[in-house]
C-alpha cells in the first residue's frame, strides 16, 4: 500500500502503514502557520473486498475540533464521484474506513477544486456573452488570480462582487462560483436577464491559490489568513487582498459576498457586518431581505450561524466588515457546511460540490430581486 499528497492540494503525514486495519496518518499543517485541517491523499495498492481504516492522529489538536463529531470523511475512486465514508471521532483521532472496490482511491476533507479545474472555468467563463477578464493579480508564490467582470448592459450602474476561497480549504466556495459561471451560460433566463440589466458581477473565483495548491487550510504562503487582513494589507504577506482592494476602489462595490465554508456548523447560513460602527438600517433591511428571499429558495437557513456582534464591535479585518463599512454596502460572509447540511441531509454526499453549484443558482435569483433596492 502506497500513500502519497505530492499534488494539487494534497496533505498527509504517514505515521505507520504497516496494519491496513489501522493506518496511521496525520494532518501537515499549513506553511508558517499553527492552521491544520485540512487532508488529501491518494492509496494505491488497494485489495478489493478488503476494509481498510484510516486514523488521523492528530485530529484533536487541529484549527477547529468542533468540526470532527457528526463529520464523515469523503473517498473518491476517480476524482469525480466523491463520497462519504463511516467515520468516528474519539476526542483524539479521527477514524474512517473503505471498503475497497479498485485498487486506487483518493480520500479528502472535502470534494478538491484543483488548479487544472480553476484555470478550465476561466477558460469558460470567457467564452461566455459580456464575461471579461477585468484585471489579474498575482500570489506571493505568482500564481494568477482573475477578476472577472460580467457586464451586458454599459449602461448598469450598480457593481457586485462575489470573492471566494480566501481560506484555501474551503473548497466548496469554488465549486459554488462554477455554479454561477454555469449559470451565465443559460438562454431565456428573465431572473438573470433582468440582474445583468442593472449591474454588473466582479467575480474573483479563488482569492487564495497558493495555499489550495499546498494544501493548507486557512492561510496563504506566508502564513497569513487573509480574511484577517483586509484592515492593513501588505504586499509581503497578503498582495491576494491588495489587488482586490485596489480593484474595488477603481470600480467601486454596491454588494459584497465572500463565499466559505465553515467546520463546525451542519448548516447553509450567512453572517453580517451589524457590528460595524458604520451600519445602517439600509444596510440592516437589506440584509433581512437577503437572507428571506435565499431561504424561500431553499438550502439556506437563519436559525444557526454565529452569534451576533455587538454594535461597534465588529473585527473591522474580515473582509465582509471591511467592506460594508468602506462601502456601506449590504456585504455578508456566506457560509456552507463541511458537514452534511441537516436541514437537507444526503447520506451519501453530505454537502457537495454540486449543492453548492446549486446555492450559487439561488443566490443569482436573490440578487435579481435585491438588485434595485442596493442603492
Amino acid at each position: 500500500m502506497d500513500i502519497r499528497c505530492d499534488f494539487d492540494s494534497g496533505n498527509i503525514q504517514v505515521i505507520d502503514a504497516s496494519d491496513p486495519q489501522r493506518v496511521l496518518l496525520a494532518l501537515r499543517p499549513d506553511l508558517k502557520s499553527p492552521h491544520f485541517q485540512w487532508f488529501h491523499f491518494r492509496v494505491d495498492g488497494l485489495q478489493p473486498g478488503q476494509r481498510y481504516g484510516f486514523s488521523l492522529t492528530n485530529a484533536g489538536q487541529s484549527s477547529y475540533t468542533g468540526g470532527w463529531p457528526g463529520y464523515r470523511a469523503l473517498a473518491s475512486y476517480d476524482q469525480r464521484d466523491w463520497f462519504r465514508v463511516p467515520s468516528e471521532y474519539d476526542g483524539q483521532a479521527l477514524h474512517f474506513s473503505l471498503d475497497a472496490e479498485r485498487p486506487q482511491a483518493w480520500f479528502a476533507y472535502f470534494e478538491p477544486y484543483s488548479r487544472e479545474r480553476h484555470a478550465a472555468l476561466i477558460e469558460r467563463a470567457l467564452k461566455q456573452d459580456g464575461v471579461e477578464l477585468l484585471a489579474s493579480g498575482n500570489s506571493l508564490e505568482g500564481r494568477d488570480i482573475p477578476l472577472l467582470r460580467v457586464r451586458r448592459n454599459p449602461q448598469a450602474t450598480r457593481k457586485l462582487w462575489l470573492i471566494a476561497q480566501q481560506h484555501p480549504g474551503e473548497h466548496m466556495a469554488e465549486w459554488f462560483m462554477e455554479g454561477l459561471i454555469e449559470r451565465l451560460e443559460r438562454r431565456d433566463d428573465p431572473e438573470l436577464e433582468h440582474l445583468l440589466a442593472h449591474a454588473e458581477l466582479y467575480l474573483v473565483p479563488n482569492m487564495n491559490p497558493d495555499g489550495a495548491f499546498r494544501g493548507h487550510l486557512r492561510t496563504n504562503a506566508a502564513g497569513t489568513d487573509l480574511n484577517r487582513a483586509w484592515q492593513a494589507p501588505s504586499a509581503e504577506a497578503s498582495p491576494e487582498v491588495l489587488f482586490v482592494q485596489a480593484q474595488m476602489r477603481r470600480h467601486g462595490v454596491d454588494l459584497f459576498l465572500d463565499i466559505h465554508g465553515d467546520e463546525e456548523i451542519p448548516y447553509v447560513f450567512a453572517a453580517g457586518c451589524e457590528g460595524n460602527p458604520g451600519y445602517t438600517p439600509r444596510q440592516a433591511h437589506l440584509e433581512q431581505a437577503f437572507r428571506e428571499r435565499l431561504e424561500a429558495r431553499g438550502e439556506f437557513q437563519s436559525v444557526h450561524g454565529y452569534p451576533r456582534s455587538a454594535p461597534g464591535q465588529a473585527n473591522m479585518s474580515l473582509a465582509c466588515n471591511f467592506v460594508g463599512e468602506t462601502y456601506q454596502c449590504l456585504a455578508l460572509t456566506l457560509e456552507m457546511p463541511f458537514k452534511d447540511h441537516d436541514l437537507a441531509p444526503d447520506a451519501r454526499h453530505g454537502w457537495s460540490g454540486e449543492r453548492a453549484k446549486r446555492l450559487a443558482g439561488a443566490v443569482l435569483s436573490t440578487l435579481a430581486s435585491l438588485v434595485l433596492d442596493l442603492r
